[in-house]
């Protein structure tokens, strides 16, 4: 409004009774075009390698599977198969109840069972939907994976350091859409070892 009334004040017929006939400044136009370009050019540099980052393919030594429901995901660890007909290890995650959470665990966050994954290691993920769209996202990760049915997505990981991260679906996809919590506890390899080999030999023993 202040800068309308400074126009109308100094550049109205009695202030002004001559006319100048300005149309353009080049040096200008340069100037203002030359800059924003620049700019934008130092904010892609570091961009293009990210990119480039996030693309390259790397042979990785885990592969997880992870399908989303109404309303909970399913995990498979498709690369370590049982002796009896070759069945992979897979299970359901829920979130759990208020009745159920123990003293420290977080509310609407903490599920029954959690994804057990290794440090230092390089991890595929392939992602996908059984009925409506899901988003399977770990902010501390910097992921966030669509998962569409009928679609594969893949997403590259790599775990630094040891830990429970938390996330969350990260796409409306129906009434509970706000309880299908995400939770991945980040351990050594010789963990993960033992833990999916004890998780191998129930399945063998059931």
């Amino acid at each position: 409004m202040w800068m309308l009334y400074q126009i109308l004040k100094n550049f109205n017929e009695n202030t002004n009774s001559s006319i100048i006939n300005f149309t353009h400044s080049s040096p200008l136009e340069f100037i203002w075009t030359v800059i924003p370009a620049f700019v934008l050019l130092l904010i892609a540099i570091p961009s293009f390698s990210l990119l480039y980052s996030l693309d390259e393919i790397i042979d990785p030594v885990i592969t997880l599977k992870i399908v989303g429901h109404q309303w909970y995901w399913s995990y498979e660890y498709s690369d370590y198969a049982t002796l009896k007909g070759s069945e992979s290890l897979n299970f359901d995650s829920y979130m759990l109840s208020t009745n159920d959470l123990t003293v420290g665990a977080f509310r609407l966050l903490e599920v029954d069972n959690r994804i057990i994954l290794p440090i230092k290691t390089h991890i595929r993920l392939l992602v996908t939907a059984a009925d409506v769209l899901h988003s399977w996202a770990v902010p501390s990760f910097g992921i966030k994976v669509d998962a569409c049915p009928g679609r594969l997505s893949q997403a590259s990981l790599f775990i630094k350091r040891q830990g429970v991260y938390y996330g969350q679906c990260s796409e409306i996809c129906g009434v509970n859409h706000g309880f299908m919590p995400i939770v991945v506890r980040a351990v050594p390899i010789n963990t993960f070892v033992k833990w999916i080999t004890s998780k191998l030999e129930n399945i063998i023993l059931d």
